[in-house]
């Protein structure tokens, strides 16, 4: 450690109290180390024209947001993007492990100062020469998405943006792809792989466009899918926004999925397919969009990810709603929406009541266990009357249905190309068609008819319409 430097900026700090006009202007901190750095950044959408801070907590938290302006004031947008705690600690001379918190503090605040300015006013040029490609891509921290940008980089100029869409004191932070703790990890993996990384905050947009509706669902008594929607007008938007602010002519993920024809095509490995959550995608987007992993197997990525030296070759893929990660969705609902534990009533396709519950929220069709009540058969939800706060079950032969009514269906072929429908996400395509002529275009109803019947049709989640493997309509199941 240069004590030196770290005296420097400790006495005589660059940049504090000045807030630079028409600057973009962010506070961060405040958590268990109680060190907040407020950034302000100006930018002419090329260039950091300026920057300022002010701070509350040790010394060590002014010395490295002074650090931070002194790295980025007049820095292009490109490597002001590449400064984090490790660029921030060597300004001061390096820091002790008791003051690196000082650096996360202050990269964090300067991050996302950059990140909405870069939203709102970025314009850089493309890459220069006709052959020349500069690509975004999207980070979550975990293995698929760094090595799609691992991949990126290997065919062309890749930066790196990272989305902070939910922030919540009962969730764990280490499940979520989308936390505070989660956009420092992939900006920390960016920056180990040379990428310029920008971190969005789409809290609001995200609450809006996602939690509420997913709220709104399970209230009107639907079992809605808020990773479609999120994919369909939040993140993905946002970030091809961004994309045109930096230059950049696509935005690549690290989905397994592929494009055949300007339609989505089902990944190489069936087992990780994620196309029915991208399904709800617009073809304008989908033109915008690569998906560098679609044409691996998951054992290929990760051995990808190990021979790179990354860290996160062998984390374990998250499993929960982002939102939901470390809470139930019963304590997510009392929290966050209207619900309270009301008692209902579990009745049988008669009336008949069988037992009581707290909730009609707490079940989808097509459930079988935590019912609550004892019988000689197996009883599943086959449907739930949220005015009344009922849940009625029963045999599993009354979930059988080989017609299922969809609405809002959107078509990019004629509807005689549907040949298969997928209605849940971890659930096989199953053969089927659309009853009647239905044109490419929106369609407020549509009648899927099955091969087979099917047991479990959730009101509120997504028909996925299959030519083969490809994706050629989307609709929301109805009641």
């Amino acid at each position: 450690m240069d004590p030196l430097a770290f005296e420097h900026h400790l006495t005589s700090p660059q940049g504090e109290g000045h807030v630079p006009p028409d600057a973009f202007t962010v506070t961060f901190g405040g958590g268990e180390c109680c060190d907040e750095v407020t950034f302000s950044l100006q930018t002419d959408g090329r260039r950091v024209t300026d920057a300022g801070f002010s701070a509350n907590g040790c010394g060590a938290s002014h010395a490295a947001a002074s650090a931070a302006v002194t790295l980025v004031r007049g820095a292009s947008l490109l490597d002001a993007a590449r400064v984090g705690p490790d660029r921030i600690a060597a300004e001061l001379g390096g820091l002790s492990p008791g003051k690196h918190h000082a650096a996360s503090v202050a990269a964090d605040a300067l991050a996302r100062a950059l990140g909405a300015a870069v939203r709102a006013c970025g314009a850089l040029p493309g890459p220069a020469g006709p052959a020349a490609r500069r690509t975004l891509v999207a980070m979550s921290g975990g293995v698929d998405s760094s090595v799609a940008a691992l991949l990126c980089q290997r065919e062309g100029e890749a930066l790196a943006v990272t989305l902070e869409l939910w922030s919540d004191r009962e969730n764990d932070a280490a499940k979520s792809c989308c936390s505070t703790s989660a956009v420092a990890q992939a900006r920390s993996l960016a920056h180990s792989l040379g990428l310029p990384h920008f971190t969005l905050d789409l809290r609001d947009e995200f609450r809006a466009g996602v939690v509420e509706p997913f709220i709104a669902a399970y209230a009107a008594g639907e079992t809605p899918n808020p990773c479609v929607g999120c994919n369909g007008h939040v993140r993905l938007d946002a970030m091809l926004a961004v994309a045109d602010r930096l230059g950049c002519d696509a935005l690549a993920t690290g989905h397994y999925a592929r494009v055949q024809d300007g339609l989505l095509r089902t990944a190489a490995d069936p087992a990780k397919d994620q196309t029915y959550m991208l399904a709800a995608l617009a073809p304008g987007t989908l033109a915008r969009l690569r998906f560098p992993l679609g044409d691996y197997e998951k054992p290929q990525v990760r051995a990808l990810a190990a021979a790179a030296g990354l860290p996160v070759a062998a984390r374990a893929d998250s499993q929960d709603l982002c939102f939901l990660a470390g809470t139930s969705r019963a304590r997510f609902l009392e929290r966050h929406g209207t619900r309270a534990p009301r008692p209902g009533e579990v009745v049988d396709p008669g009336g008949r009541v069988l037992g009581h519950h707290d909730g009609h929220e707490l079940f989808t069709v097509g459930q079988r266990r935590g019912l609550g009540v004892h019988s000689g058969e197996p009883l599943f939800v086959l449907d739930k009357d949220a005015a009344r706060n009922r849940v009625v079950v029963g045999p599993r032969e009354r979930l059988l249905t080989d017609r299922v009514r969809v609405r809002g269906a959107r078509l990019h072929r004629e509807a005689a190309r549907v040949n298969r429908v997928k209605l849940r996400y971890r659930s096989p395509a199953l053969p089927a068609r659309i009853a009647g002529a239905a044109a490419p275009g929106h369609h407020r109803e549509l009648t899927v008819e099955l091969e087979q019947p099917v047991a479990g049709a959730a009101p509120g989640q997504l028909a996925c319409l299959m030519d083969g493997e490809l994706i050629v309509g989307w609709a929301t199941i109805a009641r």
